[in-house]
């Protein structure tokens, strides 16, 4: 009756008795000597076939030959870098982070020291280089923006929980009026002390504009699922989305205004494709008001070019200035090479194309009579070809684009009647970018960074030691990480140590842009400065050329009142 049935096959096997043929085909094949019966007391070994690599090991759990060294076992905690002690290295097992941004840059476990984040933290590992800095009394500025620090120390955090409601206001004020707060160096008991209190509100202050409290407004880059399934009511209301550009148009231009006024001394527009940070004269190391732009595209590139915005991306010609001082030391080879390549071709092999070629003209099609036949470039596809390089770097930190001087008030009129500025569609359809400020600013709205203190016991050899930390969650703009530092070397004697997390986009903001003057008088430009509302050290700090590159600092540690730093 089973052959009766159609696209019936008396051969089929069900795949245990597939397995069962398998094996048996295996201990035919077998040598004579493996079918020896094992020693007395010795368990069964299963047939011996050849290894196979598993296709979804790593190369660290990939079989190895005999003889060859093992891998360091994952699961092995590394020990703590040089100089840090271990119970600091210990106390990050306890402490479950809140992660923002995931990092642009993985070294591999085989190459790691340390991780200064807990094991079970799967999206923003941190990793400490293992060349720290110098210690110097004073860490460089660094223009990225933190969505989280986390300070360790020895000595308690407690003069930081539950501040007085006399001390939160006087915070907010000595904030508005821009008070200077000058603490000894050494505070002695810094849970009574009013005034370190009060420093401390005063510098988890910063503007936001919009205000929505339903809703994360930073970080803005791949923040749909932050915000996807809140109540976003302008998504579908043109006419509400254009109230609210106008309200933000309006604010922008007042931050605009007190930069060039010297009142403001620097503010970030975060978007959801891109970030740009404006400073004022005198900053970074430029005489002139400054924008950088992070990251661009093409298409952003060439309708800032139609609006007759000049600017220019320095690290993009940076890396073509080194290649050519290359070409420069290497020139002996390429001579010898090109003789080489010579040669070559009178034995009959054609050179291979060159990207830079700008011939456009074909009229050797016309000389081989296939002029019809072939079809031509049209003007578009050569410019693409010209411009390979250029589009090559979109979307990356090289494509960071720099605006100065006069040409940044040609940046605000472009951003306000920008279409791109705003997304179209998904969670943020219709909502228009971030305004980030240090100083208050017409229709800005005050926030606080968010402040806890843990305590916690870390095991140290055979002993617990009490290890404090001090968390501080949001958009920690370079002023607020130099005041904290500045509080924390009073409060805690000198001796504490940091992790940064840095909102990735704008870790390129540190690279050195060639701004510096040669006949830049520091006490000129600077002369309105003091007027910004910043601490006269924190804008010393600021007023500094960037030294970090394109990194940002990750992890920053005091010691005698001595700082160190890894990026």
């Amino acid at each position: 009756a089973a052959s009766a049935v159609p696209g019936y096959s008396p051969g089929f096997k069900k795949p245990p008795a597939m397995l069962r043929l398998k094996r048996k085909r295996l201990r035919r094949s077998e040598p004579p000597a493996a079918a020896a019966p094992p020693p007395c007391g010795a368990a069964p070994r299963a047939p011996s076939a050849p290894a196979r690599r598993n296709p979804f090991s790593s190369l660290d759990n990939a079989p190895r030959a005999a003889g060859t060294p093992q891998p360091r076992e994952r699961g092995r905690r590394p020990p703590p870098p040089a100089g840090e002690s271990p119970a600091a290295a210990a106390f990050w097992q306890l402490l479950e982070p809140v992660c923002e941004d995931k990092p642009s840059r993985r070294t591999e476990p085989s190459e790691r020291t340390n991780i200064l984040a807990p094991t079970d933290d799967l999206h923003l590992p941190v990793a400490v280089p293992e060349v720290p800095s110098s210690p110097r009394h004073e860490f460089p500025a660094d223009w990225s923006i933190k969505t989280r620090l986390l300070f360790m120390s020895s000595q308690p955090f407690t003069w930081a929980e539950h501040l007085k409601a006399q001390e939160e206001a006087q915070g907010f004020a000595q904030h508005c009026r821009a008070t200077e707060t000058n603490l000894p160096q050494s505070v002695q008991e810094p849970k009574l002390s009013t005034e370190l209190r009060c420093a401390f509100q005063q510098s988890l202050v910063y503007w936001l504009h919009p205000s929505l409290p339903w809703l994360q407004l930073f970080p803005r880059i791949g923040a749909d699922r932050k915000i996807a399934g809140k109540a976003s009511p302008w998504s579908q209301d043109e006419a509400l989305q254009q109230v609210l550009m106008s309200d933000w148009s309006v604010s922008f231009t007042s931050l605009y205004n007190l930069l060039k006024a010297k009142l403001c001394p620097y503010f970030y527009i975060c978007t959801y494709q891109f970030t740009v940070l404006f400073r004022a004269a005198g900053l970074a190391g430029s005489d002139v008001i400054t924008a950088v732009i992070s990251p661009t595209t093409r298409g952003l590139r060439e309708a800032m070019r139609h609006e007759g915005i000049e600017f220019s991306l320095p690290l993009v010609e940076d890396s073509r200035t080194r290649k050519q001082k290359n070409s420069e030391v290497n020139l002996e080879t390429e001579v010898a090479n090109s003789l080489e390549v010579g040669n070559s071709m009178e034995d009959g092999e054609e050179p291979a194309p060159s990207d830079d070629d700008d011939d456009e003209s074909f009229s050797w099609l016309e000389e081989m009579g296939v002029q019809d036949k072939v079809k031509k470039p049209d003007a578009i596809s050569i410019k693409l070809r010209k411009e390979k390089h250029e589009v090559q770097v979109d979307h990356k930190p090289e494509s960071l684009a720099l605006v100065k001087g006069t040409n940044t008030f040609t940046l605000l009129n472009f951003l306000i009647n920008c279409k791109s500025l705003v997304a179209v569609a998904g969670p943020q359809a219709g909502l228009p970018p971030t305004l980030l400020s240090p100083v208050a600013f017409r229709g800005g709205t005050m926030q606080t960074l968010k402040a806890r203190s843990i305590n916690a016991k870390a095991r140290v050899r055979l002993a617990y030691e009490d290890i404090s930390s001090l968390e501080i969650v949001g958009p920690v703009m370079p002023h607020s990480l130099h005041s904290l530092t500045t509080l924390l070397k009073s409060a805690q004697r000198g001796a504490f140590s940091a992790v940064l997390y840095t909102h990735e986009p704008t870790a390129v903001f540190n690279a050195d842009l060639d701004n510096a003057s040669p006949a830049l008088n520091k006490e000129t430009v600077c002369k309105d400065l003091p007027t910004c509302g910043l601490h006269p050290k924190t804008l010393d700090q600021l007023s500094q050329c960037p030294t970090l590159g394109k990194s940002s600092i990750r992890f920053l540690e005091m010691k005698d009142y001595a700082y160190t730093w890894k990026s």
